[in-house]
């Protein structure tokens, strides 16, 4: 019987996209206001979700509050309050879409969790524009 845990979390960061192998009218062209040089900002909502057996002698799929911790120490210390370009190491190369984004913070947490339990992130940029990532 696999159930699916879900902790929801919060973060305000700041990001440009932009290819720094483009030309600012490329980069205007495809990313728009995005690209503005003096970066712009969110408040991200992020929804992870695990999934698995429940443990027959806890009764959890796995403790809330470990995975909070989780959430807490790798994605909210790391990057609320941050510049996603300047701040936050795996941006150095990576241009910090919702998409790219959602991929490293699953990967950050994939690290802490059970690897024989589903794992499933939902980032929102906005209360309308949210991205889904569950693995490859």
């Amino acid at each position: 019987m696999k159930v699916t845990i879900s902790r929801k979390a919060h973060f305000n960061a700041a990001h440009r996209l932009y290819r720094k192998d483009w030309t600012f009218e490329k980069n205007d062209a495809v990313f728009g206001k995005c690209n503005n040089p003096n970066f712009h900002g969110h408040n991200y909502d992020l929804t992870v979700s695990v999934t698995g057996e429940i443990d027959p002698e806890t009764g959890y799929v796995m403790d809330v509050k470990l995975l909070s911790e989780i959430i807490k120490e790798e994605i909210e210390d790391k990057f609320d309050h941050k510049n996603l370009n300047l701040d936050v190491s795996e941006f150095e190369d990576l241009n910090p879409t919702a998409e790219n984004i959602v991929v490293v913070i699953w990967n950050k947490i994939r690290k802490k969790i059970n690897p024989e339990m589903d794992l499933e992130v939902i980032l929102y940029e906005t209360p309308r524009n949210f991205v889904t990532y569950k693995g490859e």
